[in-house]
């Protein structure tokens, strides 16, 4: 995986983000964060890992328990697995100028419907299990265009126990 695109977005002499870098994270199991980014928009940031760095979804409304609450999901550039620990202020003048807090974070189990997770998204359809603080269970990220460029997706949580049936609003719940 190459964080190319990540690192051309940013002067590292100029903001407090960790530097571009592909770790080996074999051997353990992988995490995901949601970071809340208050920059031109409040928006959170899905990050899962994988093949070494961040795969990396901006959520306007963030993430919702509730199953009848689809939320778009716009796929961004990879992260670092460093970014997975950043929280801070981005100064003006750069990329994502805003504060970022880290809003849940926690391991996941990727759910085997391709080889990989590679695989999963070249194909459109992301399955895992959240074990986080905050989100729980079972969800999905679907992509939805079907040419395979297409750069939205829909953040799904599925019906489980950890599900919820009423409005969820992540912007109303703190960061920790």
């Amino acid at each position: 995986m190459s964080l190319k695109e990540y690192q051309e977005k940013r002067k590292f002499d100029a903001t407090p983000e960790p530097g571009a870098e592909v770790k080996d994270s074999s051997g353990k199991e992988p995490v995901f964060v949601v970071q809340r980014h208050e920059a031109s928009h409040l928006h959170f940031d899905f990050r899962l890992e994988a093949d070494g760095v961040l795969k990396s979804w901006a959520v306007p409304k963030g993430p919702s328990m509730n199953p009848k609450e689809k939320r778009l999901a716009v796929q961004v550039e990879d992260h670092p697995l460093d970014y997975g620990h950043f929280e801070g202020i981005i100064p003006e003048g750069n990329y994502g100028a805003g504060t970022v807090e880290i809003w849940d974070s926690g391991t996941y189990t990727y759910i085997e419907k391709y080889r990989n997770i590679a695989e999963a998204i070249d194909h459109g359809i992301l399955e895992f299990k959240l074990h986080g603080r905050k989100l729980k269970g079972l969800f999905a990220l679907v992509r939805t265009g079907m040419d395979g460029k297409d750069k939205n997706w829909l953040l799904i949580k599925k019906d489980d126990a950890y599900a919820v049936h009423s409005p969820y609003e992540a912007a109303d719940i703190p960061s920790y």
